[in-house]
C-alpha cells in the first residue's frame, strides 16, 4: 500500500483535492495503487530504467564536462486527463496553430497584421529569426509549421494556459511514445481499468503530414539530423525508423540541377521532403552560416525554386520568439475572427520602458526568460533565486532589456510522483504535438514533463526534469 502526500496549498493537483480526496478520474488508479505491495513501484521503476538504457533512450546535456549521455528520469505514475478537458485543449491548440501559420504566411507576404498596427514592425522585421530569403515565397498549402509543440500549464484555478509555442524544431515526441510503450509493458492491468486514447499512430500521422506537404506524386521523405552528438539524436533516429524513412546528415545530401539528392548504395535518389532537425543558421553554408558543416550547400536555392519541402519552413522562429508570444491572442482575433480558447500567461516585454520598470521592481516574484531561450537556460525564477543571482540578472536585464520577457510565477499544477521519499506532488507541464497537413491533427495527450525537485517549477530535461505518460481518457 502506498501513502499519498497532500498537495501544496494553493496549487491545483491533478489527482487530489485539497482535502486529500481523490478526483473521480483517478479513482480506479487510486484503488489499484492501494492494492500494490510497498516495493512494487520501486521495482518497476528500476526495470523501466534498465529497459530505457537497453533501448538507448538518452540525451546529452550541452556543457556537461563529462559529456555523459543521461537517461531522462521516467515516472511510473501517469498524468490522467478527462475527455472533456482534452476536448477544450484540442480545440484551443488547433485554433492557435492555425493562427500562427496564417501569421507566418502574412509576415512573408502582405504584412497585413503589421499594417493594421497590431504588432510593431520592428518586432517582426528586426527579429533575429526573421528570414528575408522567405519574403514572397509561396509554400504549398501555406503551411510553415508542419510540426508544432505547444507548452501548456494548468494554474491554481484549474484553467489551462499556453506558456510558449515551439515552431522551429520541437522535440520530445519520442519520449511520449516510449513512455506509453513502457507503461503498457509494466502495468498491463491498469489499461484494463481505463479506456486510454492511443498515441502509437503518431509516426503514421507525421509521415502523412510530411508527404502531404509536397506536391510530388509519391514524395520521398528523409529526416535530417546534425548527427550523433546532438542532444536529441535518439529521437531523430527513432522517428526515421518508425516512419520507415532514411535518417541523413548534411554530408549524405548534395544539390544538382535544382534538386536535392541523397547518396544511396544504389546511386543518387531525389528527395522531396526533408524533416529537418537543424536550425536555420546551419542549413546551407552558401546562404546562412558559412562555417556550418551540418547543412547542404545550395539547399536554399532548391527550396526557393519549390523543388524540396523543408519541415518546418525556414523562418518559423519569428512565431515562437517569446517577444511575439504576447500577440498570439490578437493574431487569433485578426486572422480567424474568433476569441482565443486557451489564454496566454500575462507577459511583460522588457523592451517597453514601463514593463521594464515593473519587472526590475518585482524581480524576486517573477520568471524572466530570454526571448530566444530554450531548454530552461538563461532564465531567472525569482522566488527560487538567491539575492546574488537576482542582482546579477538585474545587470543583464538593464544591459539588454529587449532580449527578455517576464511573467508571473505561475502555480503550475502538480501530480503525484514517485520520488525517493515515496509518492509526493511534483509540478508538471504538457507539450502536445500538433501536426498541420491535410487538416490539423494530433494524438490525444503529449509529453508531460515533471520537475523532480520538491517545489521546483523548472521541468526541462536539461535542468534535471523527468517525464510521465499522459493518459487522455476516451469519452464514454
Amino acid at each position: 500500500m502506498h501513502a499519498l502526500t497532500l498537495p501544496t496549498p494553493g496549487h491545483y493537483d491533478e489527482m487530489l483535492l485539497a482535502s486529500g480526496a481523490v478526483r473521480p478520474h483517478y479513482q480506479a488508479f487510486a484503488e489499484w495503487l492501494h492494492s500494490q505491495p510497498p516495493d512494487s513501484l520501486a521495482r518497476r521503476r528500476r526495470e523501466a530504467d534498465m529497459l530505457f538504457h537497453k533501448v538507448g533512450i538518452t540525451f546529452a546535456v550541452y556543457g556537461d564536462e563529462a559529456g555523459a549521455e543521461r537517461l531522462i528520469p521516467f515516472d511510473t505514475i501517469p498524468r490522467i486527463i478527462p475527455a472533456a478537458d482534452w476536448h477544450v485543449l484540442e480545440a484551443g491548440l488547433r485554433q492557435r496553430v492555425q493562427a500562427l501559420n496564417r501569421f507566418l504566411h502574412d509576415i512573408y507576404h502582405e504584412h497585413d497584421i503589421v499594417r493594421a498596427g497590431l504588432i510593431p514592425a520592428e518586432q517582426v522585421f528586426a527579429n533575429s529569426q526573421y528570414q528575408p530569403a522567405m519574403q514572397g515565397l509561396d509554400l504549398p498549402h501555406n503551411i510553415y509549421s508542419h510540426i508544432s509543440g505547444v507548452d501548456v500549464v494548468r494554474h491554481s484555478d484549474g484553467q489551462y494556459f499556453v506558456l510558449e509555442d515551439n515552431l522551429r524544431v520541437p522535440s520530445g515526441v519520442s519520449y511520449m511514445l516510449e513512455n506509453r510503450k513502457m507503461m503498457m509493458r509494466l502495468f498491463p492491468a491498469l489499461f484494463a481499468r481505463y479506456a486510454v486514447a492511443p498515441v502509437e499512430h503518431y509516426p503514421t500521422l507525421l509521415l502523412d503530414t510530411l508527404r502531404h506537404a509536397s506536391l510530388a506524386n509519391n514524395p520521398t521523405v528523409a529526416v535530417l539530423t546534425p548527427g550523433p552528438f546532438n542532444s536529441a539524436y535518439f529521437e531523430h533516429a527513432f522517428l526515421a525508423q518508425q516512419m520507415g524513412v532514411e535518417l541523413v546528415e548534411g554530408q549524405d545530401l548534395f544539390v544538382r540541377d535544382g534538386f536535392v539528392y541523397m547518396r544511396t548504395t544504389a546511386g543518387p535518389r531525389r528527395l522531396d521532403v526533408i524533416y529537418r532537425r537543424i536550425d536555420d543558421a546551419y542549413l546551407d553554408p552558401l546562404a546562412f552560416r558559412a562555417d556550418s558543416m551540418l547543412g547542404v550547400p545550395g539547399l536554399l536555392s532548391v527550396y526557393r525554386q519549390g523543388n524540396v519541402i523543408l519541415a518546418n519552413a525556414i523562418g518559423t522562429g519569428v512565431a515562437d520568439d517569446k517577444s511575439i508570444y504576447p500577440y498570439v491572442p490578437e493574431m487569433i482575433r485578426f486572422y480567424l475572427g474568433e476569441e482565443p480558447i486557451l489564454n496566454n500567461v500575462p507577459t511583460w516585454q522588457c523592451r517597453k520602458e514601463d514593463d521594464l520598470a515593473y519587472v526590475l521592481a518585482h524581480l524576486p516574484e517573477l520568471v524572466v526568460k530570454e526571448v530566444h531561450g530554450a531548454g530552461g537556460y538563461g532564465m531567472l525564477v525569482g522566488p527560487a533565486a538567491s539575492t546574488r543571482e537576482i542582482a546579477e540578472f538585474r545587470e543583464r536585464l538593464v544591459a539588454d532589456p529587449g532580449n527578455y520577457i517576464a511573467q508571473p510565477t505561475l502555480a503550475l499544477s502538480s501530480c503525484p510522483t514517485f520520488v525517493e521519499a515515496g509518492i509526493a506532488p511534483r509540478h508538471i507541464d504538457l507539450r502536445p504535438f500538433v501536426l498541420s497537413g491535410r487538416e490539423i491533427t494530433m494524438v490525444a495527450g503529449g509529453l508531460t514533463r515533471v520537475a523532480l525537485k520538491a517545489g521546483s517549477l523548472v521541468v526541462n530535461s536539461s535542468q534535471g526534469g523527468g517525464t510521465k505518460d499522459t493518459w487522455v481518457l476516451e469519452a464514454p
